[in-house]
């Protein structure tokens, strides 16, 4: 017999797995969608706690990486501001635009 419980579990280790399995790069190509489709759903909250992943996924120890990650962090931030403005367009095409430059970038190197 199908029940919802067993779907929902069967959806659960999938993700968990996916999740479990993926590398760095992969995970955070995961929170870009994550941030995309709930800055579609005008989902404010879940959109700026992406954001904040990302940014608390930035890199300032690395000498090499620190103007970059300064660069993101303003950019993240800038976002999260218009996410609160409901400025979501805004948000969105930036977001995208840096998610298709991480996997340009994820291909290039991979």
């Amino acid at each position: 017999m199908y029940t919802a419980n067993a779907y929902s579990n069967k959806t659960n280790s999938y993700l968990v797995n996916q999740i479990n399995n993926a590398s760095p790069q992969q995970l955070i190509m995961k929170v870009y969608d994550f941030a995309i489709i709930n800055c579609q759903k005008n989902e404010m909250i879940k959109t700026n706690e992406a954001l904040q992943v990302l940014i608390n996924a930035l890199n300032f120890d690395d000498p090499s990486a620190r103007e970059i990650s300064n660069g993101l962090l303003r950019l993240y931030q800038y976002c999260q501001d218009q996410m609160r403005k409901q400025n979501t367009g805004v948000v969105l095409k930036i977001l995208k635009e840096l998610r298709d430059t991480w996997n340009n970038s994820m291909k290039n190197t991979g």
